[in-house]
């Protein structure tokens, strides 16, 4: 299997080292690289998966790529992929928990100054791309339209992304056009995997508060897991939606209780928005941040620790979000076989296109292109000149990005 998926496995490793602007700039890159370059799967699928993704807790890109490998290769390709996509990211934020203290300085962050206005050219491309197939009526326009215009206004905030598909959803199910098959046979769900994510989840927080009221040696690792996978299982909005939640708790919570719990873990406020600032600027899933603040909750315990913290970081907060994705996707496969999730399906897809465009709006509106001074005019150059690129041109993604940190580097 792993010979036959080859070629697969290494788009997603270079797909991992050069993606990227977060959530929406990723889906942009997959459009790319697994539609436009090698067709392995549709425009409308990848519009459907990203869409499912957005209604589940945890890393939507990340579970995206997670169900392109699922339906080339079954439950081993996924995970495979999901492994692939995820240890460059992890690995990168995890050295960097060693190295925190010489990074505080902006001088080190000088190359990735075009980054941002690159993804945004990426999302342009996404949008150019998909438009045809989300939006081909009144109706889905009106949706796309509102969808772009609440997530301008509302950018950032954890529940308006799965809000906007399921409106979408609702309004287009309001006509009963277009009914498929009547008659659905019932398929056999898989239960194991989300037992398995139960199980983890109710073992995770005993032996968590088993460790802190007992005061084992080893009460860190064991808090660690169970804080990282519990934020993983209930997280919505993405990667923006969880820095503050784990800044909450691992720089803000311990300083109010150091009093009844000492031995808490506690990540030092600075470093904590250094790794905040320093994920922004790395390729790869946002959530990758887990890592870092994994490695820097151990950071006392030795540098042995150090790196199983980052372990730890990683696997807490990944594997929630794969068990959840592999179990609900069959079901909605199942599900959407019948006319009412069938005709949401239209909604969804145009919702999805709004939250694209707005996003996209947002990001140029902070790069403040219009100012017409020599920073803002070579983004604004940027942004242009990675759109049409990728519109026009046949150039891998990865080019593109290295002549973006090139250009960061030598401006």
């Amino acid at each position: 299997m792993l010979l036959r998926h080859l070629h697969f496995l290494k788009l997603v490793l270079l797909h991992g080292l050069t993606a990227f602007g977060g959530p929406q700039a990723h889906l942009a890159m997959m459009m790319k690289t697994f539609v436009k370059q090698t067709p392995y799967i549709t425009e409308k699928e990848l519009m459907e998966y990203n869409a499912f993704c957005q209604l589940l807790p945890g890393a939507s890109s990340t579970q995206t790529l997670t169900l392109i490998g699922f339906k080339r290769g079954g439950v081993p390709l996924a995970i495979l992929t999901l492994l692939v996509w995820i240890l460059p990211a992890c690995s990168i934020m995890g050295g960097l928990s060693f190295l925190v203290n010489y990074l505080t300085g902006e001088e080190s962050l000088n190359i990735f100054r075009f980054i941002v206005p690159m993804a945004a050219g990426f999302l342009i491309y996404a949008c150019v791309s998909a438009f045809p197939y989300s939006v081909n009526n009144m109706i889905t326009f009106v949706i796309a339209f509102l969808a772009g215009l609440i997530t301008f206004l509302f950018f950032g905030r954890p529940f308006i992304v799965p809000v906007l598909i399921v409106a979408g959803g609702v309004v287009t199910n309001l006509s009963k056009k277009r009914i498929p098959q009547v008659v659905v046979r019932p398929g056999k769900i898989q239960w194991w995997n989300i037992w398995l994510f139960a199980i983890i989840f109710i073992l995770a927080g005993i032996f968590s508060e088993l460790a802190r009221k007992n005061e084992w040696e080893y009460r860190k690792p064991v808090n660690l897991f169970e804080n990282t996978y519990r934020m993983g299982s209930l997280v919505f909005g993405g990667g923006n939606v969880l820095m503050p939640i784990m800044y909450e708790q691992y720089s803000v919570r311990p300083e109010e209780v150091k009093v009844k719990n000492p031995n808490a873990i506690k990540i030092d406020k600075e470093e904590m928005l250094t790794g905040i600032g320093l994920v922004r600027a790395m390729p790869g899933p946002v959530f990758s941040i887990s890592s870092y603040t994994g490695g820097l909750a151990l950071k006392d315990m030795g540098a042995s620790m150090q790196v199983v913290g980052a372990v730890i970081g990683m696997a807490g907060i990944f594997l929630p979000s794969a068990l959840l994705v592999l179990f609900f996707f069959p079901i909605w496969n199942m599900l959407k076989k019948y006319s009412v999730i069938y005709r949401s399906l239209e909604g969804i897809n145009a919702s999805v296109m709004g939250i694209m465009m707005g996003s996209t709006v947002y990001i140029m509106k902070d790069l403040s292109i219009f100012n017409f001074q020599a920073l803002e005019l070579t983004n604004l150059a940027v942004v242009l000149g990675t759109s049409a690129i990728l519109i026009f041109t046949k150039i891998p993604a990865p080019v593109l990005v290295f002549l973006c940190l090139m250009l960061g580097y030598f401006l």
